[in-house]
């Protein structure tokens, strides 16, 4: 019998619509008096909305809109309910752009994916999400807690004493991106140690099909979540395995990319999100990701909308081991340097890891010239290949994704 993090997620979809058409009112009249949203809102009345479908009269905003924002009242650009000095963190990603933290009870609503994994008291969890700067680690402690699990804030890298600590400690979940687990887990078998992870809790990027098989072979459930450091949870697997189920605190919108009109059901189109959170009321912001709605509820009883999971970029931006690769960062990276004419990201996979390779049009020279800037840029390493000029395809690609998802 499935247990439930609350009863939230079985309400009818007559009570959930009553409860977020409240909440959304509620919401829009705390970002109307928000100079980021500079009067964009002025033209709705909450109290006017009949249905989410109204939803679509609102502007989108966008990533670029909040580091615009963010570049003219920083550090939040005027988005936020509290000053800065009112939240527990303030977190900074590629762009930059900040992101607030809360340490209210699951602030950014993780408990309830940890929970649907079968986490909670009595389990310890290796959490391998980044902890500097960036909010993922802090994001999924939340959780954690939440849940009533102990943490060991193991962080990115050191797998030696990653496998060390998981075996003297006997982790049982382990918190991070998809891939990072096979890592620990193929250092563990060389080191001769036997570990107690059961599950696995991942996000940050893609979760093959092939992995996933790979962990169940080994004994360890993994189920994935899609959020992000601006909205927090959006969506989240149960062991159903059936399609992302949508946080119930948050309203998800799939609309065609670049207008913000909503698409026909079924179709994939950009998620567009709205939180709930009075804190930080981000409405209908477009997070570039692809997706569609899916029909019927999860077989797992929850009755929220679900959808299909990722299904790639709406721009070029692209995540690769867990981190935003954006064009922007292309550019900066050919700006660096002269002699560069124009560069390409590719992401590609060998072994289950994501692997980025760098080609760069320059007059020869070697590649270990443009490995700091490259650092520096894309905040990652990655191959390097110096390419003549004039032979990188004449498309406007910057990032190429030949990565697999099916």
């Amino acid at each position: 019998m499935t247990r439930y993090y609350d009863d939230l997620e079985t309400r009818s979809t007559e009570e959930r619509l009553d409860a977020q058409m409240h909440e959304l009112r509620a919401q829009l009249g705390r970002a109307q008096g928000l100079a980021g949203y500079a009067g964009a809102l002025d033209e709705v009345e909450p109290e006017g909305l009949g249905s989410l479908d109204d939803l679509a009269r609102l502007p989108v905003l966008r990533k670029s809109d909040l580091g615009a924002a963010q570049k003219g009242a920083a550090p939040f650009g005027g988005l936020t309910t509290r000053p800065v000095s009112g939240f527990a963190h303030v977190f900074q990603s590629p762009g930059p752009i900040y992101e607030p933290g809360g340490i209210d009870r699951d602030w950014w609503r993780m408990g309830r994916f940890l929970h649907a994994c079968g986490v909670g008291e009595g389990d310890i969890v290796q959490n391998c999400f980044g902890y500097h700067l960036t909010p993922a680690g802090m994001i999924f402690e939340s959780g954690a807690r939440a849940v009533g699990a102990a943490v060991l804030p193991a962080g990115t890298g050191q797998t030696e004493l990653q496998v060390r600590a998981a075996a003297d400690i006997g982790c049982t979940v382990y918190a991070g991106t998809p891939d990072y687990l096979k890592v620990i887990l193929d250092k563990a078998e060389e080191m001769g140690e036997r570990l107690s992870i059961t599950r696995a809790a991942v996000g940050g990027g893609a979760l093959f099909p092939s992995l996933r098989q790979e962990y169940a072979d080994r004994g360890i459930l993994c189920l994935q979540c899609y959020a992000t450091a601006d909205l927090g949870n959006i969506a989240y697997e149960s062991a159903a395995q059936e399609g992302m189920i949508v946080d119930e605190r948050v309203i998800v919108e799939i609309v065609t990319p670049g207008t913000g009109d909503p698409v026909r059901p079924g179709e994939v189109g950009e998620v567009v999100v709205t939180t709930l959170n009075p804190d930080y009321p981000l409405i209908r912001f477009a997070t570039g990701d692809m997706s569609a709605v899916m029909e019927g509820q999860s077989p797992c009883g929850r009755t929220n909308m679900r959808i299909k999971g990722w299904m790639g970029r709406a721009d070029q931006t692209t995540k690769i081991k867990g981190m935003f690769v954006r064009p922007e960062q292309v550019a900066a990276l050919v700006a660096r340097h002269e002699e560069v004419r124009r560069a390409r990201v590719i992401a590609s996979r060998e072994g289950e890891r994501d692997v980025m390779t760098v080609q760069i049009e320059a007059e020869g020279g070697a590649a270990e010239r443009y490995e700091a800037s490259v650092v520096e840029a894309l905040k990652m390493k990655g191959r390097i290949e110096i390419v003549a000029p004039g032979s990188l395809p004449n498309d406007g690609m910057v990032i190429e994704d030949q990565r697999s998802y099916d």
